[in-house]
């Protein structure tokens, strides 16, 4: 009668585990660089606090075009406003005014 002899191998205890080390690198390496990871939340605040600066300018310059409309309103049209706007539409100047030119925001 024939019989085999089989050698035990270790080689299937190392299975499971280095399953279970692979699964657990991936999702813990995605737990602090994935899109909702632990450094997004710090990547967020910076660009929250980004906009926040945007969001200031762009309210004072807002508020600042709002006080020159202000001031062209009926009833309490200012004459050197409506002087201002003629002038620059129209492109003319008094013979004896001085014009300096600049870039307008």
């Amino acid at each position: 009668m024939w019989t085999r002899q089989h050698k035990k191998r270790n080689t299937g205890i190392f299975i499971v585990p280095a399953i279970a080390a692979v699964f657990l690198s991936y999702f813990g390496f995605h737990a602090f660089h994935g899109e909702y990871g632990i450094y997004s939340k710090y990547r967020l605040q910076d660009r929250v606090a980004a906009l926040e600066a945007d969001l200031e300018k762009v309210q004072a310059e807002r508020m600042r075009l709002e006080q020159r409309v202000r001031l062209l309103h009926d009833g309490t049209l200012e004459k050197d406003m409506l002087d201002e706007h003629a002038r620059r539409a129209l492109n003319v100047a008094a013979p004896d005014e001085i014009i300096v030119m600049r870039r307008v925001y």
